[in-house]
């Protein structure tokens, strides 16, 4: 194979006249039109790429493969994401946050049991949406272990793979998820993923509003990901020094666009 699997990461998928779960500048930025997301799909197809989950692209690391994931699980998933991916012919796995599971915006169990029917890969994204690093060990298994066991009871099917919130991870949260029954964690790492990769420390890579769609290419050939891991290193030294309150705070300060004059 080449030099690895990029696992891409999509959130909510924006749709004319929806409005969107949140409005914050720092979600915003990773919200990408439906529209957009049909047109890199297209080109996946066209240049004979594969869209899998997480359990086909492990289970191979093939060339031209890619893996799709969804965190949140917002109701766009469905509606907007499913027959985008079924025209193509694409897997993927969407992570849901149980506990926003029937909130205005958010699938709801028959959604969820809706998006499993159809053959996608539900994967788990915690219960609240916490920072699991955090959190002390009771708060931490129930994000983790009890998110499990929920929406195992809404699918009727093993969940086997958990995506970190905010990409936070640290080796307590892997070994809560080993002991949990995952097979796999994914953080916000921006790295490809090869055979020799942890499985409980996968790599993803946001696919911002932003992105062109040539930007989008070479994010799924894996070239330029050093510039993406330089600002995360970054940022992860600012979160250590201010903690991740502080952070979000100054983050959505710099984010939030200045007032019209």
């Amino acid at each position: 194979m080449g030099e690895g699997v990029v696992f891409l990461m999509y959130h909510e998928l924006e749709t004319p006249g929806r409005l969107l779960c949140q409005a914050e500048p720092g979600y915003v930025r990773y919200i990408v039109r439906a529209s957009d997301f049909r047109a890199q799909m297209e080109l996946l197809r066209n240049e004979g790429w594969k869209g899998l989950s997480v359990g086909d692209a492990i289970a191979s690391f093939a060339d031209k493969t890619v893996a799709i994931t969804f965190d949140d699980g917002c109701e766009t998933d469905l509606l907007s994401a499913v027959p985008i991916l079924r025209e193509f012919g694409f897997g993927a796995t969407f992570y849901i946050t149980s506990g926003w599971s029937g909130q205005p915006g958010y699938l709801s169990h028959s959604q969820i049991r809706e998006v499993a029917s159809l053959g996608f890969e539900i994967g788990c994204h915690s219960i609240s949406h916490l920072y699991l690093t955090d959190l002390d060990e009771l708060a931490l298994r129930r994000e983790i272990v009890d998110a499990k066991l929920s929406l195992e009871q809404v699918t009727d099917k093993p969940v086997e793979h958990f995506s970190c919130p905010g990409g936070r991870f640290d080796l307590r949260v892997e070994k809560v998820a080993r002991d949990a029954g995952y097979r796999t964690v994914a953080t916000s790492e921006a790295k490809a993923n090869t055979p020799a990769t942890n499985s409980f420390a996968l790599g993803r890579v946001a696919v911002m509003r932003s992105l062109s769609l040539t930007e989008f290419r070479n994010l799924c050939r894996g070239r330029g990901l050093w510039q993406s891991n330089v600002g995360g290193y970054i940022r992860a030294i600012a979160r250590n020094m201010l903690g991740n309150s502080a952070y979000d705070r100054l983050r959505e300060h710099l984010l939030r666009e200045p007032p019209s004059k």
